[in-house]
């Protein structure tokens, strides 16, 4: 990696303002959170903060509070998880910047842990305002970013703040890139790609940036409704993207002067009704009802994208197949998402609702990297430069 990480400085004795992922889902009812995973991901730099004796000062949002402080969206919420999973105590204050929050820091011993109320009660944060850069600054003699799912944000607490501190790679954006970028590198092939989702617009880049480096691209979701109409399919009341059509049939075209192996859906579930009350019928894509919407890849896309998913060395998965909120639309994802998980290939999951639905199945532990990162891991395996690692220092 060509950015400095936490371990190529010394943080002994210094305040480390660690800025994390903690936007974890929290019931609204209970206050309980539903998946810690992305609190799980950051220990291993937060912990290693603590060893070497730093005062660690823990910088994170949660949700979307609009500029102003909402107690649903408070931080304060995850400081018994985040305290028990270090086993030690963490002080939690009431504000980001400020008095109260810089004579709470200056009290700090070596190895101690403090967790800053959500930086985006501040509506300075998004806008990145520099006066708001410069008060959070006041709190830290270095920044380790260690929040890859935001790393795309150009927000104060990712990218501003590093205009007054020396900025440094925690140790889950180093792995986050290194996966990452081993796919654009270097991958082994065969190499799987498997793309779903509602939009292909959300994927354009990320298909054309690798169309040289994989052997198998394989797309379902509501996403394969414009590739299929692009193809002169008849898809009924099937969602696509009528200017996105074009673009399809410029990557068809693209994936075979490249030799790659393009896989569509050869039949799928449609429904009359986008709901658990809607009627479901399996058919093949030549034969799709004028009234029906496409919600799932159907049993024999399922065994097609299988046989050739076995054959991958490696394979990334971004987007559901199908509908997958609703179960009986589901099918096509979670078998998608079992089959990666008894697979021999290196299996990388692209964030977002994949990660989320894999965890969900208890899936998580048996892929070889889930990254914390949906927009993220799309930006950057889409040839984009992420702001939040352009701006740390390079080795």
């Amino acid at each position: 990696m060509e950015k400095k990480t936490v371990r190529d400085i010394d943080v002994s004795g210094k305040r480390v303002l660690v800025r994390v992922d903690f936007n974890v889902p929290i019931d609204e009812n209970t206050g309980e959170i539903m998946d810690d995973s992305r609190i799980q991901a950051s220990l291993p730099t937060i912990q290693y903060l603590i060893n070497h004796r730093a005062r660690v000062v823990i910088c994170s949002h949660l949700g979307r509070p609009k500029g102003k402080p909402e107690p649903r969206y408070s931080l304060k919420q995850v400081v018994p998880r985040v305290a028990g999973m270090l086993g030690k105590p963490v002080t939690f204050t009431a504000d980001c910047i400020g008095l109260e929050t810089e004579r709470a820091i200056s009290n700090m011993k070596d190895g101690e842990v403090i967790l800053l109320e959500n930086v985006r009660f501040h509506p300075e944060e998004e806008k990145g305002d520099d006066a708001f850069a410069r008060a959070l600054s006041q709190l830290a003699d270095i920044y380790v970013d260690d929040a890859f799912g935001t790393a795309h944000r150009n927000h104060v607490s990712i990218v501003g703040i590093t205009r007054y501190l020396p900025a440094v790679a925690g140790l889950l954006l180093e792995k986050e890139l290194a996966t990452l970028g081993g796919l654009l590198k270097s991958p082994r092939h065969p190499f799987g790609t498997l793309l779903g989702g509602a939009k292909v617009s959300d994927k354009v880049a990320l298909m054309e940036n690798i169309l040289d480096k994989v052997d198998f691209l394989l797309v379902g979701g509501g996403m394969a409704a414009t590739f299929l109409k692009a193809k002169g399919y008849e898809i009924g009341m099937s969602l696509f993207e009528e200017d996105r059509l074009s673009i399809a049939t410029s990557l068809m075209n693209r994936v075979a002067g490249n030799g790659v192996n393009l896989l569509l859906p050869v039949d799928a579930i449609v429904t009359d009704e986008v709901s658990d009350k809607g009627t479901c019928q399996v058919v093949s894509i030549e034969s799709i009802p004028a009234d029906r919407k496409i919600v799932d890849i159907g049993p024999k896309t399922i065994e097609k994208f299988g046989f050739e998913l076995r054959k991958c060395k490696v394979v990334f998965w971004n987007g559901p197949m199908g509908v997958y909120e609703i179960p009986q639309f589901a099918r096509g994802t979670e078998t998608m998402a079992r089959l990666l998980a008894n697979i021999k290939a290196s299996t990388i999951i692209g964030g977002g609702s994949t990660a989320e639905l894999v965890i969900n199945m208890g899936l998580a532990g048996k892929m070889t990297f889930v990254s914390t990162g949906g927009g993220a891991s799309m930006s950057y395996l889409g040839g984009e430069k992420l702001p939040g690692v352009e701006v740390l220092l390079n080795k």
